[in-house]
């Protein structure tokens, strides 16, 4: 007996010291908030001095990016460290989960099986990939660290949702109502928003909800120390995307990709890294890092496919640029990719014709993005608070340090030509090294790549890359792009013949014989998203009415995502220069329904959408 006790107590006695040596790990999360509302960060913004508190123990990231502006697509990159649109994440809200890639799982579970972490998340997870056995100890409003085995290390995973975008989702009552604590009068607004009272309102609300989050972060560190453990734990403090108010959650700007991030040192573990106390990181780090980060600090080996590496720790360095992206966000089709290298920021827009204000139900509860709208339609807007409802460039290239609010579009100056033509290298080369599965559409992603997107991709690298191609003749004068456009229209690819139409839209034009080959792809395509595609090239162009071929591409339509993307042509044609009404489409229209599908009904009709969605049957055969 005596044996088997002293056994026990010698393997007690291992775990305290394993634990020991091993750091604990808090992440704070803010929900929806960009730099630009800590004046840690940003000249105008909340005084956070819990969060200045961790920085001054700790490091100051500048340049902190998520990824992808919005919630479960930057949640899916921080949890897998893996681009989204390599392994079929990028689309919010998803339409199908997608699997972890082969060999990967969610890094927590890397923590508990190879370190014996404690892992407990409080409570978020909103991930578009199947998490996987062994991730979380605990994940429910009720976990806490402090349900741990003693001596055991953890890593605790918390978000709030003060900040999210539904707290500026208020009424003209509570506008006037409800006093807030920052006075409007004083805010400093984006040059592209309109300055009302309810713009100055919005975002002075916004400020005071920061200063939430920041109590947040001092009750947290007062539990630390008061379990003895503070100087035992890294405390990550970071938003969880930009936001929230208007051009900022949902956009691929630094408004909507450009996060807090705070890292506090324990003084017990500052021998892990080399940063000073109260230091400034100016190299870049992205999402796909935060997980490495830990993991490397922990003392675990990096997994070897996955695309992060850390930022902290053993061998780490960070970046010289970063890579971010947005697809769909709800019912709203966009393709967004986005570079950020020194001062500069570059923007491909890769449907250029798709205004940012295209209509997405979330987005215009907010009575700023009400308002703003309404300013436009009344013609009250300036040319920079314009941009939001007009077509975009193909691509956009920003010098942050002068333009912090990305306005004044460089690609066409010529004294940028150099740096311009460096971050339409690195962006080409970051969309086909990585096999971006957004160059298909997301039907054919979920009914053809879904059992294994990563692998997928690899073995359509090529094809990736020739869509890549096609999809570049819109950086391109259209004299060098007609050939390349006939041939694409041509394609015996039906995703090929899709990018054609889409490049021939972006270029606002061609000339009679490819117009031609475009009316014929909308009347005859055997694919309902080509027709869809060519039929917004005649509505742009306005060369034919494209209200039946959209109708026909309705009835061929093989899914609901396939429809849902099918209706965000017709809210684009309607609520674009032409203004081709579809108000007459009505749910006999469509085969099938959904959340989405009723909410752009809804919309091209008028009315509002229904709070509960009943399915439409299938149609067999």
């Amino acid at each position: 007996m005596r044996i088997f006790t002293t056994f026990f107590i010698s393997v007690a006695m291992m775990s305290a010291v394993n634990a020991a040596e091993r750091p604990n790990f808090v992440w704070i999360i803010s929900e929806d908030n960009s730099i630009h509302y800590l004046d840690h960060f940003f000249a105008g913004g909340a005084d956070t001095p819990n969060i200045k508190a961790l920085a001054a123990h700790g490091i100051t990231y500048d340049h902190a990016f998520s990824n992808s502006p919005v919630c479960s697509v930057a949640r899916s990159t921080l949890i897998t460290g893996c681009y989204a649109p390599r392994i079929g994440t990028q689309y919010h809200r998803r339409s199908v989960m997608a699997p972890m890639p082969e060999g990967v799982r969610m890094f927590p579970a890397y923590l508990r099986s190879l370190c014996g972490y404690y892992t407990t998340n409080r409570s978020k997870t909103d991930y578009n990939a199947k998490p996987g056995k062994g991730v979380w100890d605990e994940s429910s409003n009720k976990a806490h660290w402090r349900k741990r085995k003693q001596g055991q290390p953890f890593f605790h995973k918390a978000s709030y949702a003060i900040s999210h975008e539904s707290s500026l989702h208020f009424s003209a009552q509570a506008m006037a109502s409800q006093p807030t604590r920052h006075d409007p009068g004083k805010i400093k607004l984006a040059p592209y928003h309109p300055d009302t009272p309810t713009l100055r309102y919005t975002h002075a609300r916004y400020l005071d909800n920061i200063v939430k989050i920041d109590e947040v972060v001092g009750r947290v560190i007062a539990e630390l120390k008061e379990d003895g453990v503070l100087e035992d734990t890294f405390i990550f403090y970071f938003g969880d995307h930009g936001g929230v108010l208007p051009r900022s959650k949902g956009y691929a700007y630094e408004s909507g990709l450009h996060v807090p991030l705070v890292v506090r040192i324990p003084d017990n573990f500052r021998h892990l890294v080399k940063e000073k106390k109260g230091s400034r990181e100016k190299g870049f780090v992205e999402f796909i890092d935060f997980g490495p980060t830990v993991l490397n600090l922990a003392g675990a080996d990096i997994p070897g496919k996955i695309d992060g590496r850390p930022f902290l720790g053993k061998g780490a360095r960070t970046r010289e640029f970063t890579f971010g992206y947005a697809d769909r966000f709800d019912e709203k089709y966009d393709l967004v990719r986005w570079i950020r290298k020194g001062r500069f920021s570059y923007q491909r827009n890769y449907q250029p014709f798709n205004f940012d204000s295209l209509q997405n139900d979330y987005r215009y509860k907010q009575l700023a993005f009400q308002q703003w709208r309404q300013l436009y339609r009344e013609g009250k807007l300036n040319a920079e608070q314009r941009q939001f409802f007009e077509p975009r460039a193909a691509e956009a290239l920003y010098d942050i340090e002068k333009d912090p609010h990305e306005v004044n579009n460089l690609s066409g100056d010529p004294r940028y030509s150099d740096t311009l033509v460096l971050m339409r290298n690195l962006l080409h080369e970051k969309v086909t090294g990585i096999n971006d599965l957004s160059l298909f559409p997301e039907p054919y992603m979920v009914s053809d790549a879904m059992d294994n997107p990563e692998r997928f991709g690899r073995l359509h690298a090529a094809r990736v890359a020739r869509l890549v191609d096609i999809a570049d003749l819109q950086i391109v004068e259209f004299s060098r792009a007609k050939e390349g456009i006939e041939s694409a229209l041509q394609s015996n690819d039906p995703w090929a013949r899709y990018w054609g139409c889409i490049v021939a839209s972006s270029h606002g034009q061609a000339p009679q014989d490819l117009a031609d080959l475009i009316e014929i792809l909308a009347l005859d395509d055997p694919e309902p998203l080509v027709r869809c595609r060519a039929a917004e090239f005649l509505g742009i162009t306005g060369d034919v009415d494209p209200r039946p071929i959209i109708k026909a591409a309705l009835k061929m339509s093989k899914s609901e995502v396939a429809t849902n993307l099918i209706l965000n042509t017709a809210v684009l044609l309607q609520d674009g220069r032409k203004k081709i009404k579809f108000d007459g489409l009505t749910r006999e229209d469509v085969n099938h329904s959904g959340r989405y599908v009723e909410a752009r009904l809804a919309y091209l009709s008028g009315r509002k959408p229904p709070a509960k969605v009943r399915k439409k049957k299938t149609k067999k055969g």
